[in-house]
């Protein structure tokens, strides 16, 4: 393959795994080189000031990793999103040319056939089904209203384990510094630890 340059990838186009979408649904199309931050102001502008129901989320190969985290940020910053999600192969075709053709051969192209992971996430601010597989209800909203049951004020959520207790430092005892008693030197020696 190293005699050989990729020309151009395609992918091919395949209809949406959801049953029952209304015809304006927005359907966000992630690429790998697709800047989240572009993705979320448009995503958030169809959902707030637009008024839009339902959104979806797209995106194959490398780029499932960014999908996942729009989709993610999406929730927290909307709450009461009711999200399907589906998982499946999406077939990319990638067109590759021969770069050390002899001069009057013709030319050589090779297409090779990809099956990439796909996955398509629905976020709705209606119920869905629950009973469809990938379904995913809202998370339900962290307020104040967790934060009453403890008394210092302060929530352990997302912590791992407890804190351990605090401990006393581990420092040497003492730390004594001894003089010369020879008449040569007069400055000071290194420390001696018990």
């Amino acid at each position: 393959m190293e005699n050989f340059r990729k020309v151009r990838t395609s992918e091919q186009e395949m209809p949406l795994p959801f049953p029952d979408l209304p015809p304006d649904v927005v359907e966000m199309k992630v690429k790998e080189g697709s800047k989240i931050r572009n993705l979320m102001n448009f995503a958030l502008a169809q959902m707030e000031l637009k008024g839009s129901r339902q959104i979806i989320f797209s995106g194959c190969g490398r780029a499932v990793t960014k999908t996942i985290t729009c989709v993610e940020i999406m929730k927290r910053k909307l709450g009461g999103l009711h999200q399907v999600t589906k998982v499946r192969y999406k077939t990319v075709l990638e067109v590759w040319e021969n770069q050390e053709l002899l001069p009057d051969s013709p030319a050589q192209n090779l297409t090779v056939h990809k099956n990439v992971p796909s996955i398509c996430i629905l976020l709705s601010r209606d119920p869905l089904d629950p009973n469809q597989a990938g379904y995913q209800p809202p998370e339900p909203p962290c307020g104040l209203g967790e934060a009453e049951g403890d008394a210092s004020g302060s929530s352990t959520k997302g912590l791992k384990r407890p804190l351990p207790p605090p401990r006393e430092e581990l420092l040497p005892k003492k730390l004594k510094v001894q003089a010369p008693d020879s008449p040569r030197g007069s400055g000071t020696t290194a420390g001696q630890l018990d």
